[in-house]
C-alpha cells in the first residue's frame, strides 16, 4: 500500500487543537458510553427526558409540515406509554412496530423505552413469509403498524400468534390532530391514547444497561433475518461516544436524516446524536437525490446522516450553481467508499464526515474523530485485524493455531474482543450468536466477535473498511442474505438449484445481487415473470437479484459449500460467462437477455 494512505504524524499534530477544544465533551462521552455500573438507571427515555429538562420548547422534531417541541412529543410519548401499561404490557415483553419513518414511529418506540418493553423495529419493506418469520421470531405482545404498511402486514395477519384485540392502527397523518377511523379489524392508537396521563412512567426509573431497548433485523451471515437485541447500555454507548464524543450537536443545531429509522443508523447514531445535544431532528419518509439539497435549506438543517450509496447519489446529480452554499457543518454515518470521499467532500463543501463503523450486532466501533479523510476512525475498543483467505474464506493461523495479525497497510478481517466493556449482546437466538464468536485466537479462553468484514491497518489505531466476507452483501443501503434469497427462488417451479453472491458495478457502491440458477427444464420453457412476481411476494425490491446466471451446476468445496468466488469473480461479463445471463431492466420489470449492448 502506497504511503500517501498512510496516516502521517504531521497531520495527526494538526489536530491536536481541535482535540483540545472538544476535550470536556469528549470525556463526557466517553465517560457515558464505557460505564460498567449495571445498577445505574440509564437509557433511552432518560435521554429524552433530559431534552425536555434543559430544552422544553427546542423543536424536538421536524417532519413536512409538522414540528414538535420536546415538552409536546413527551407528552405524547407518555400517554402512549401509559397505555400500553393498562394493556397488560411488562418490563421486557416485545411490541412490533412497523411504521415508515414518521414522528408517530419514534413516539411508540421512546414509549416502549420508557416502561421497559422492547420495540422489534420491523423492517417495512418485508413482505411474505419474511415478514411473518421477524414478527414471530421475537413474540410480540402487541403489534402497531402504520397505515402505510397495513397491506402487507394484513396479508400475513393469521399467520402470527398475536391476538386480534392486540393490533394497533396508525394513520399516515398527523395522528395528534386527525385521530381518523382505523380500518375494521385494527385498534386506533391515536384514539385509545386519549385521556391517558401525560406524565413519565415511573418504570422509566428503572431501566438499567441490560434491559433490551430494541430489536434491530439484520441478515446476519446467513439465514432469514435475525433480531439482535440492542439493549439500553448499548444505546448509551451509542448517544456517549456519538452524542457527545464525536458529532457534539448544540441546541441550535438541526440533522436531517433520511434514513430508514429501523435501522441502527438512523435510529441509535443519529437520533442519538441529536438527543445528546438538545437539538432538532429532521424526519423525512424516503430520500431523494433530487430534492436532498432543497431540503437542507428548507429546513436549515445543519447536520445530516448518511450511508454510502446515499452520498454517492448525490455526488452523481448534475452540479448546481449555489450546492456548496449550504448551511452543513458536519455530517456522520458509514459506507463512504474511499473513491469518492474527497469529490463529496470539495464539492459540498462539507467541514467535517464523521464516518463511522460498527454493525448492529457487533461489539465493537470506529468513528472518524480526528476527522482524517478516507477513514472509518479509531475505536477505544479492543480489537485486531487478522490475515484471511479470501478463497476458503477462513482466517489464516500460525504454526501454534493462532491468527496471525496483519501489518500496516495490509486488509484482514476485522475482529473485536469480547470484554466487560465490550459485550457481545448477540441474537434472540443464542445458537445462532455462538455462530459468530471465536475463540482461543491469540491465547486460551479468549473470546472474539467475528464482524465478517475486511478492514485495512492504515495506522495509528485507525482502519479504513474494505469490504463484506461470507453470505450477506449491501445494495440500496441493505444488508441481503444470500441464503434467504437463494431459498426463496429455490421455491420456485423449475429451479432445482440456486446459488447468489453480489457483484460490483462501476460507480456504485454496494454489491447487486446477482443468483447462479440451474434448472429442471429447457431454458425457453423457464417463465422467468412467474419467478419474478413470486420473488416480489416475498421480499423486498433491493433484494430481488439484479442479474441471473443460467448455470448447469456450481461448483462445490470438500465439505460441499458453493464455490462462490469464481462466480464473483466472473460476475456478469460475457467475455468471461459462457452461459446465458439475464439482467433486470427496471424501466421495464423483467428479466431480459444480457447482450453487448447493454452491459456498455
Amino acid at each position: 500500500m502506497s504511503t500517501q494512505t498512510l496516516i502521517s504524524k504531521r497531520k495527526m499534530i494538526s489536530k491536536v487543537p481541535s482535540i483540545l477544544a472538544g476535550f470536556p465533551s469528549l470525556v463526557k462521552g466517553l465517560k457515558i458510553a464505557n460505564t460498567s455500573d449495571k445498577t445505574k438507571n440509564v437509557g433511552l427515555g432518560l435521554c429524552i427526558e433530559k431534552c425536555v429538562n434543559e430544552n422544553p420548547e427546542g423543536l424536538a422534531i421536524l417532519y413536512e409540515d409538522r414540528q414538535l417541541t420536546y415538552f409536546e412529543f413527551n407528552r405524547w410519548i407518555n400517554q402512549i406509554a401509559h397505555f400500553f401499561l393498562a394493556q397488560g404490557i411488562q418490563k421486557g415483553d416485545c411490541i412490533a412496530v412497523m411504521v415508515e419513518n414518521r414522528p408517530e414511529l419514534l413516539a411508540v418506540v421512546g414509549a416502549c423505552a420508557k416502561i421497559g418493553a422492547i420495540a422489534a423495529m420491523v423492517n417495512t419493506a418485508q413482505k411474505g413469509k419474511v415478514l411473518a418469520y421477524s414478527i414471530n421470531l421475537v413474540e410480540p405482545k402487541l403489534t402497531v403498524v402504520g397505515e402505510e404498511c397495513v397491506e402487507a402486514y394484513q396479508a400475513i395477519r393469521k399467520e402470527t400468534q398475536i391476538p386480534d384485540n392486540q393490533h394497533y392502527y396508525l394513520a399516515d397523518k398527523d395522528t395528534l390532530k386527525q385521530p381518523s377511523a382505523a380500518p375494521i379489524g385494527w385498534q386506533n392508537l391515536a384514539e385509545m391514547i386519549l385521556g391517558q396521563s401525560a406524565e413519565s412512567p415511573v418504570s422509566c426509573q428503572s431501566i438499567y444497561p441490560d434491559d433490551p431497548c430494541f430489536y434491530i433485523y439484520t441478515s446476519g451471515t446467513t439465514g432469514m433475518p435475525k433480531a439482535v437485541v440492542f439493549n439500553h447500555g448499548r444505546y448509551m454507548k451509542a448517544y456517549g461516544s456519538f452524542g457527545y464524543a464525536s458529532v457534539r450537536l448544540k441546541a441550535e443545531d438541526r440533522m436531517y436524516v433520511p434514513l430508514p429509522f429501523y435501522h441502527a443508523t438512523a435510529m441509535a447514531i443519529c437520533w442519538g446524536s441529536v438527543l445528546a445535544g438538545n437539538a432538532c431532528l429532521i424526519m423525512t419518509k424516503k430520500f431523494s437525490a433530487s430534492g436532498f439539497w432543497s431540503d437542507v435549506k428548507d429546513y436549515k438543517a445543519t447536520a445530516f446522516g448518511y450511508v454510502g450509496e446515499l452520498c454517492r447519489y448525490l455526488v452523481e446529480q448534475a452540479p448546481q450553481a449555489d450546492e456548496a452554499e449550504n448551511s452543513i457543518r458536519i455530517i456522520v454515518g458509514n459506507g463512504m467508499r474511499v473513491s469518492i470521499w474527497d469529490e463529496f467532500k470539495q464539492r459540498f463543501d462539507i467541514p467535517k464526515i464523521m464516518e463511522f463503523y460498527a454493525s448492529s450486532e457487533g461489539n465493537i466501533g470506529f468513528t472518524n474523530v480526528l476527522n482524517f479523510d478516507r477513514t472509518v476512525g479509531f475505536s477505544p475498543y479492543p480489537y485486531a485485524i487478522v490475515e484471511y483467505d479470501k478463497e476458503t474464506d477462513t482466517a489464516l493461523t500460525d504454526e501454534n493455531g493462532k491468527l496471525r495479525k496483519v501489518k500496516r497497510g495490509e486488509v484482514g478481517l476485522l475482529i473485536g474482543e469480547i470484554t466487560a466493556k465490550s459485550p457481545f449482546h448477540g441474537y434472540t437466538d443464542a445458537e445462532k450468536s455462538e455462530k459468530c464468536i471465536m475463540r482461543n485466537v491469540f491465547k486460551e479462553g479468549d473470546a472474539w466477535f467475528n464482524t465478517g468484514d475486511l478492514m485495512r491497518d492504515i495506522g495509528f489505531r485507525h482502519a479504513q473498511f474494505v469490504d463484506r466476507t461470507g453470505d450477506t452483501f449491501r445494495w440500496k443501503g441493505e444488508n441481503v442474505s444470500t441464503t434467504e434469497v437463494e431459498m426463496l427462488i429455490d421455491g420456485v417451479d423449475n429451479v432445482s438449484e440456486t446459488v447468489v453472491y453480489g457483484v460490483e458495478i462501476p460507480n456504485t457502491n454496494g454489491r447487486a445481487g446477482m443468483a447462479s440458477i440451474r434448472l429442471d427444464c429447457q431454458l425457453e420453457e423457464f417463465d422467468f415473470n412467474k419467478m419474478l412476481n413470486e420473488l416480489k411476494k416475498d421480499m423486498p425490491n433491493y433484494a430481488i437479484p439484479l442479474f441471473l446466471r443460467i448455470s448447469k451446476g456450481v461448483e462445490m468445496t470438500g465439505t460441499f459449500k458453493h464455490k462462490k468466488v469464481p462466480l464473483k469473480e466472473d460476475g456478469f461479463c460475457l467475455k468471461r460467462v459462457e452461459e446465458p445471463l439475464y439482467v433486470r431492466l427496471p424501466q421495464a420489470d423483467e428479466y431480459v437477455p444480457l447482450t453487448q449492448e447493454i452491459q456498455t
